[in-house]
């Protein structure tokens, strides 16, 4: 059977760095994955240590954990036995296989190892860059979409003499079923710059991003309070996003709950029992506030108004703004979040419908019956 392109890449390269540049749905992680588990296989017994990391341990454990014990059951070789979750590693024919985050810095600065892998690369920094290879004595293989116009990837690894650089796009990919490639290529009408980075897996180019002003911080200080949790309903393509927000009185510290796909209302129901604040629901969504009222939480609908969503995105820009640094969709949000251009290239004052799951969750808390002088009493649809 025919792999994606990024399978037969990764296998035949002899670079000490392996650079995997692409689009949206590609293949790279579950092809990269595939050759790793393949490369254990292949060397029973052989004592290598091999390294999966992303930036922080939920991202990693939703996306290439996830992937990659799903690719030993459809193989047969999961066993139980070897599975130390409290550890993060798996013992995979006589090899090691290890799940770590950079937010877990004594991982990243500790042991040496033979293999490493980054998943979402550009979601790390230099510094965590540095601490990883300079522990790992073999291969290192790194994959992202290259949302971003600048970044140290750029300069600090492509042009590397040691490293090769790979470029695929959803075409690379077999697998793919005919609505997401619709899907997929729906983006050329939808923003130019996201059919670019995500189509076409180039360099994203300038863009007209939206929250500038924002700040990440490792936690909330002294001083602020979890005060409303903002819900974002999904379920197949989009996903549910929960956040919680914080306030000193003065701004708002956005922090990521869940991201997730395919989350029941009982699912959600019981994630937020332990949460005690109100929680600020799209009130697009009436029978599942209704269902989840039911189970006992403390949830209500927003309100819509008129151009609640542009008075409400400069509410937000009107304050002070931290996200956290384990928000890891968040960010990747805030940093995508734009505005439309027409056909000209100018710019609009509306948002393109993309990347804003985070965000209206965030919108939905931060404004809820805010008084606007423009606008009067609303809360943000």
């Amino acid at each position: 059977m025919k792999q994606p392109t990024t399978y037969y890449d990764t296998i035949k390269s002899k670079a000490r760095i392996q650079v995997h540049q692409g689009g949206t749905r590609s293949g790279k992680t579950y092809s990269i994955l595939k050759v790793l588990v393949e490369f254990c296989w292949r060397n029973k017994e052989a004592g290598q240590v091999i390294t999966i990391c992303r930036k922080t341990f939920p991202s990693l454990r939703a996306s290439s954990m996830r992937d990659f014990f799903e690719i030993l059951e459809s193989q047969g070789w999961y066993n139980p036995a070897n599975h130390n979750k409290s550890d993060g590693t798996y013992r995979l024919f006589g090899n090691m296989v290890e799940f770590i985050s950079v937010d877990q810095p004594q991982k990243v600065r500790g042991r040496k190892r033979n293999i490493l892998y980054i998943n979402e690369a550009n979601e790390v920094n230099l510094e965590d860059w540095r601490q990883l290879i300079l522990r790992t004595d073999s291969k290192i293989i790194i994959d992202y979409n290259p949302s971003d116009e600048f970044h140290w990837i750029y300069d600090h690894v492509i042009d590397r003499e040691d490293a090769e650089f790979f470029q695929t796009t959803y075409k690379d990919n077999p697998f793919l079923e005919q609505t997401t490639i619709d899907e997929i290529e729906r983006l050329k009408d939808v923003d130019e710059n996201y059919w670019r980075v995500y189509g076409l897996g180039e360099r994203g180019a300038s863009q007209a991003t939206i929250f500038t002003h924002y700040k990440e911080v490792s936690e909330a200080k002294e001083g602020w309070r979890l005060k409303m949790i903002g819900l974002d309903f999904g379920y197949t393509n989009d996903p549910t996003a929960i956040v919680g927000i914080y306030s000193d009185g003065e701004g708002y510290l956005m922090d990521e709950l869940l991201y997730a796909h395919k989350m029941s209302n009982a699912e959600i129901a019981k994630f937020l029992m332990d949460y005690k604040v109100p929680v600020i629901a799209d009130s697009a969504e009436p029978k599942s506030i209704d269902e989840i009222y039911g189970y006992g939480v403390n949830i209500m609908p927003c309100m819509k108004g008129a151009d609640s969503v542009r008075a409400g995105i400069q509410y937000m820009k009107s304050k002070p703004l931290y996200v956290t640094q384990r928000s890891v969709n968040g960010i990747k949000e805030l940093r995508n979040y734009k505005y439309h251009e027409d056909k000209n290239g100018n710019l609009t004052n509306q948002p393109v419908d993309a990347f804003n799951h985070f965000i209206d969750a965030s919108r939905y808390a931060i404004t809820y019956n805010q008084l606007r002088p423009d606008y009067g009493k609303y809360a943000i649809a």
